[in-house]
């Protein structure tokens, strides 16, 4: 069972002007992708953190700014996006061709 916190819902006690947010939904022929496993890999492809989408597809992340790969693994495939993120919210999407 992955330790990961329930994923979606509101920012609230989050100050955006110090904190770096990274979060998106994964998707797949066109609907969200619930249960999914969303990686958060740094610079060199290191594991840094893992989640599981909510039921909405959705993941968020707190994180450093700088250049991070976002990796998704579900039954229907894999699909990755590179995001530069700045201190602040920084919203994404991954697709799963």
């Amino acid at each position: 069972m992955c330790g990961a916190p329930k994923q979606g819902g509101a920012l609230k006690g989050v100050d955006l002007d110090t904190q770096t947010v990274i979060q998106g939904q994964v998707w797949h022929d066109g609907a969200p992708v619930a249960g999914a496993y969303v990686r958060l890999l740094d610079g060199t492809d290191e594991f840094t953190a893992e989640v599981v989408t909510s039921p909405e597809g959705e993941f968020r992340f707190f994180a450093a700014p700088g250049t991070w790969k976002i990796r998704s693994l579900a039954p229907v495939g894999r699909g990755e996006r590179v995001l530069g993120a700045d201190v602040g919210l920084n919203e994404t999407t991954v697709v799963i061709p």
